[in-house]
Order: C-alpha cells, then sequence, then structure tokens
C-alpha cells in the first residue's frame, strides 16, 4: 500500500495482483474556498454555502485524488444504496441513498460527512468498490452488513476478500448518546466505553465481521472529528453556536 499526504488529508493506494487497484482519500476541511462557516473545503450543496464554491471545491477534490468524475450520494441516513454498473460520463449526486457501489473504473465514490462514518470497501478480486454513509442510525440499521449483501449478490463478491477503511469521525471520548436505550439495540451495550459514550468504530468492525469481512483486513482512521478543528463537526458547532457547518468527505475509485 502506498500512502501520501498534504494539508487537504490523506490518500492511500492499493495495489492489486489481479490488474486494478484502489486509490482512496480522507479530506479535511482545508485547502479549499469558502468563508466561515463552511471555510474552506466544504463539500456540500445542501448545507448553505454557495453552488459554485462548493463545486469549486469538488472539483479540488476530484484532483487532488485524480479521479476526474466524482459520483456522490444525498444522504438520507437510511440504507438505500445505489450501484454504478455503466460508465458515468460527468459528475453526478444521487438522491435519498447512502450507499454507492461500482464495478467502474476511473469514477470516485464520495461521502459526505460531519461526524459520521465513510466506510469504504475494495474487493481487489472482483475488481468492486463501495462507499458507505453510517452515522448512528446506519449503525442502527446496519447498513454495514446490507451494503456487503448486496455486493455479493451482484458482484460475486467474497467478503472475506474486502479491505475495509474505517474514516475520521466521531470517536468514542464524544459519542455521548444519553437516550440510547431508546435509541440503540441492546447489542451496542458492550460498546458503551463510559456511561452514555459508546465506540462507534468498534460497532462499525464488529458489524462488518458480522458480514463476513475479516478484522485483519479493517483499517480505522482513529481520529476524532468533533476533537479535531482539522474537520467539519456538526457536534462541535452545535455545542458552539448554531449547528451550521461544512462537510468533510472520503472518496474511494479503482484504478487500472
Amino acid at each position: 500500500m502506498n500512502k501520501y499526504c498534504n494539508n487537504q488529508g490523506t490518500v492511500r493506494q492499493y495495489s492489486s495482483s489481479h490488474g486494478v487497484g484502489c486509490r482512496y482519500g480522507f479530506f479535511n476541511r482545508y485547502g479549499g474556498s469558502g468563508t466561515a462557516p463552511f471555510n474552506s473545503m466544504n463539500v456540500s450543496y445542501g448545507v448553505g454555502d454557495e453552488k459554485k464554491t462548493v463545486s469549486a471545491n469538488r472539483q479540488r477534490i476530484g484532483e487532488i485524488i485524480r479521479f476526474s468524475i466524482l459520483l456522490s450520494a444525498k444522504q438520507v441516513h437510511g440504507d438505500g444504496i445505489y450501484s454504478l454498473t455503466e460508465p458515468v460520463i460527468g459528475t453526478r449526486e444521487i438522491e435519498g441513498v447512502d450507499a454507492l457501489i461500482t464495478d467502474q473504473q476511473g469514477t470516485g465514490l464520495m461521502i459526505q460527512q460531519a461526524d459520521c462514518q465513510a466506510v469504504l470497501l475494495f474487493d481487489p478480486v472482483k475488481k468492486v468498490i463501495a462507499a458507505v454513509h453510517c452515522g448512528w442510525r446506519g449503525s442502527v440499521i446496519n447498513i454495514l452488513s446490507k451494503v456487503v449483501r448486496r455486493m455479493k449478490s451482484e458482484f460475486g463478491v467474497f467478503p472475506e476478500n474486502l479491505l475495509a477503511a474505517i474514516s475520521p469521525s466521531l470517536g468514542p471520548c464524544c459519542a455521548e448518546f444519553i437516550n440510547y436505550r431508546e435509541e440503540f439495540p441492546v447489542e451496542f451495550r458492550p460498546f458503551m466505553e463510559q456511561q452514555d459514550y459508546f465506540d462507534f468504530w468498534r460497532i462499525s468492525t464488529y458489524q462488518l465481521t458480522g458480514a463476513g469481512v475479516r478484522e485483519s483486513k479493517i483499517a480505522v482512521a482513529g481520529s476524532c472529528t468533533c476533537c479535531s478543528k482539522d474537520y467539519f463537526s456538526y457536534r462541535r458547532s452545535r455545542r458552539c453556536s448554531d449547528g451550521v457547518t461544512g462537510r468533510n468527505c472520503s472518496v474511494i475509485g479503482m484504478v487500472g
């Protein structure tokens, strides 16, 4: 695996003995355009930022990770999944889904987040990738296992071949849920680190391994977006102001 970093984030590349590699990146809030509270690399059209600014930031992300086409989701905290099976021309955003899957090379799948996880998946054997938006609601409905099942049924993926990466996101230090008894299933209780605080990095690892992904193939970034001002954070913005903030992004794509 190759890795390179800059002020905007970290990009990694997996090579493959099967002729197709994978490039993915976790991006922070730096290096783009925009004014407070969206300064400077906001990638979301839905938070009140200017459209031309967001478009410029998305173009910049594509240049950094070297994918000219980005496919994103207009996320709704559900379990909708979109599969791209034909080449796409131009950047698109898919309404009402929280996961993207493709076997097409050269298209970057982009997740937008401000404390939620982006979980990125790559099968180097079947040459398939997925990008999943997974907040606490996504964890409750176990969107991760649904995506793995879709990759298996639609693309013939064997879960044990998958490589998974969990983005910077809300850490156990800040993931306080005082209404967890009503909101979370009982099976989440072992992941409560202290009273009312949960480790969603461990929950996602648990759900991925439950879907057949090998734990040794799961990489967790381990950076809390609420703690670090390098990232947009909805929780931090709620605590400090009115909750209006930008969105970070994570991108994955395949290269020949």
